[in-house]
């Protein structure tokens, strides 16, 4: 249903609103979490705020007003409709491939540019970007593993000879897609092991010198950009590997916030603790608590967690743009000591139901406190 400006009540037409920037689609409204945005809109109701969900093709933003959709509940149909021109605009567009669109990017560069739009999460994160913005400060120079971009003249010998672990990961990846673990063997004829994430377990080669190794990942990788990374040991439970999921969200003052700490344990045939290959959810308290004693787990969940802020912060002030959210991975080591392994610009859901509440009321409150900008400076 598509109604006219006329067709308004007048507290609608005055109205500020919010919007979610998915992706058009020639076959379905749009592409993106739908039922992530559904949530929000009924998050924003609860909290008097009017969020809708707009794609590129429709934020014409020299309009006072552009098309939107909004969702019925009793019908469960997303509705296209005539919206004020938003004031606030959240970025979900859902892959790389999409925001790189050149006409994704026109847009993206437009809201930024306008001067009563608030546009925040511009885009995704670059992994080696993300290292490179992190040691540039001495709050967070000591959270990051030893880390260089990936070259075909990259030398293994002393990188493998400072740590028996490395990773590779693709500095675009997203949920452990095309990570690589090397492992050095001491004592086996071929002490040198890759193993490739694929799916939900790993294939794995061995090797009986670097030169091998080093063949077979230039042919794995071709020019695809990478970085490689010391591995953290991490510790176990039940024999499994598992770190730390931390949701950081501005609240309604726009400050950054902890909104929860999840924890992530490994598939029985991973090499990462990313669910979508093989990991499961924990409880962090129960799984350091095993593994540090009740006293230091408690005193790695507060480090965790102001770490986290100032790694928020850190990013934020590196990408120089308004950031509203970001979820990261951080490891600890047997010392107890914590380790950033990689942040994600649009984080996916959190399962657990006392995160995922908190993350939609943060969501929406940032957004209102944005808003209410917009309305002080118009």
């Amino acid at each position: 249903m598509v109604t006219s400006e006329q067709q308004k009540p007048r507290s609608q037409q005055a109205a500020k609103v919010v919007a979610i920037l998915a992706m058009h689609d020639d076959l379905r409204p749009f592409r993106g979490n739908a039922q992530n945005f559904a949530d929000l809109i009924e998050t924003g109701n609860r909290h008097g705020l009017h969020i809708y969900v707009v794609t590129p093709r429709d934020l014409q933003l020299r309009r006072r007003h552009i098309f939107g959709y909004t969702y019925d509940q009793a019908t469960g149909d997303w509705v296209r409709r005539q919206i004020p021109r938003p004031v606030v605009i959240y970025n979900r567009i859902p892959t790389r491939q999409d925001e790189n669109d050149p006409q994704v990017q026109e847009v993206i560069r437009q809201c930024m540019e306008h001067p009563h739009i608030h546009f925040y999460n511009p885009s995704f994160f670059n992994k080696w970007q993300l290292f490179q913005w992190l040691n540039a400060s001495e709050k967070t120079r000591r959270l990051v593993p030893h880390t260089v971009q990936w070259s075909p003249r990259v030398k293994l010998t002393p990188l493998l000879a400072k740590s028996p672990l490395l990773y590779l990961k693709p500095e675009s990846g997203k949920a452990g897609a095309g990570i690589m673990q090397i492992r050095r063997v001491e004592g086996h004829t071929k002490p040198y092991r890759l193993s490739l994430q694929t799916g939900k377990s790993a294939t794995r080669y061995r090797f009986r010198s670097v030169r091998g190794l080093k063949q077979k990942l230039d042919a794995l990788i071709h020019d695809e950009p990478y970085i490689i990374q010391q591995g953290i040991i991490l510790p176990r439970y039940k024999r499994r590997a598992f770190d730390l999921r931390v949701l950081v969200q501005k609240d309604g003052r726009g400050k950054w916030t902890v909104t929860g700490v999840g924890a992530r344990v490994a598939g029985s045939k991973s090499i990462t603790t990313h669910v979508p290959r093989g990991g499961s959810i924990e409880d962090p308290a129960k799984l350091l608590k095993a593994a540090f004693g009740e006293e230091a787990a408690k005193r790695i969940l507060r480090r965790t967690k102001v770490s986290a802020i100032a790694i928020a912060q850190q990013i934020e002030s590196g990408i120089r743009s308004k950031l509203g959210e970001m979820s990261m991975d951080i490891g600890v080591d047997a010392q107890g000591s914590l380790w950033f392994f990689e942040a994600n610009a649009k984080p996916m859901k959190f399962d657990e139901p006392h995160i995922r509440e908190k993350s939609l009321t943060n969501t929406v409150l940032y957004c209102k406190y944005l808003a209410n900008k917009a309305r002080l400076k118009s």
